[in-house]
């Protein structure tokens, strides 16, 4: 059994010791681990702009994006490989309200270049070292029964 004087002196090394750690990791995510994954050198004013557009129009109260926001409409971090631009344009600059399997989006009617910017974003979110995420589905072949 410890003393509570050994208690105490070892309660505070190993807190000194883990803070230590702790501050050493975050430096390094911080420095080299973030720049690393995003790509911040392909960030280009359009990308800010088109984040800009995604956050004042709240597309995250419907939509997902690197797996943070509602989840009432489709996640969106890889939708630029999975549809490509010219898809995303045609939604993102519909007049009327745009209704997939019977959840409705509302009709921004943004312009060419609003679409372009939000189309930019969406490409360089894309294009984050997410370390695999949103995992490929695995499609089981379905038999002929």
């Amino acid at each position: 059994m410890l003393t509570k004087k050994q208690a105490m002196l070892f309660f505070m090394l190993g807190t000194f010791l883990f803070s230590i750690i702790f501050i050493g990791l975050t430096y390094d995510t911080v420095t080299r681990g973030i720049p690393k994954h995003t790509h911040e050198e392909n960030m280009t004013d359009a990308v800010v702009r088109g984040r800009t557009l995604w956050d004042q129009h709240n597309c995250m109260g419907c939509h997902t994006i690197m797996g943070e926001g509602a989840y009432y409409a489709p996640e969106l971090t890889k939708v630029y490989e999975r549809r490509g631009p010219g898809y995303i344009k045609a939604v993102l600059m519909s007049k009327t309200p745009w209704a997939p399997r019977g959840r409705k989006m509302v009709a921004y009617g943004f312009s060419e270049e609003e679409a372009d910017d939000l189309v930019a974003f969406l490409k360089w979110i894309g294009e984050a070292d997410l370390n695999g995420f949103p995992p490929k589905p695995t499609f089981k072949p379905q038999s002929k029964d």
